[in-house]
């Protein structure tokens, strides 16, 4: 489910915005909220805090990384459900391949605990 902003939350975006020297994964604060959620404006800063754009971007170009409300980042797993949600079916489905594949090497490197016990015979 894509996430929507509410004022102060921050986001991450996931597209190319080369007119605003503005990249995917650069992290910004929503400042304001246009005509019914249709746009929000976001304001992009360096490392010095100093602000270096504000733009008007739809919900399809970013995503929710932290809620200003609660003061807490928002779960990892709520960040990538986000983000499938936003992919086709295909895509979605190589993500869910990977995420068992990465699951499968974290058991055998002992890095976590199987989700199942097997029952015993």
């Amino acid at each position: 489910m894509i996430q929507k902003p509410e004022l102060y939350d921050g986001v991450e975006l996931l597209v190319d915005l080369p007119e605003y020297g503005l990249f995917a994964g650069m992290q910004g604060t929503v400042i304001d909220i246009h005509r019914q959620d249709a746009a929000y404006e976001v304001e992009f800063a360096n490392q010095q805090g100093e602000a270096i754009n504000f733009v008007a971007l739809r919900l399809e170009q970013f995503v929710v990384i932290w809620r200003a409300r609660s003061g807490k980042w928002v779960p990892i797993t709520d960040r990538i459900a986000d983000l499938v949600a936003r992919l086709p079916e295909a895509a979605g489905s190589e993500v869910l391949d990977f995420a068992r594949f990465l699951n499968v090497q974290t058991v055998r490197n002992g890095q976590h605990k199987p989700l199942v016990t097997p029952l015993a015979s």
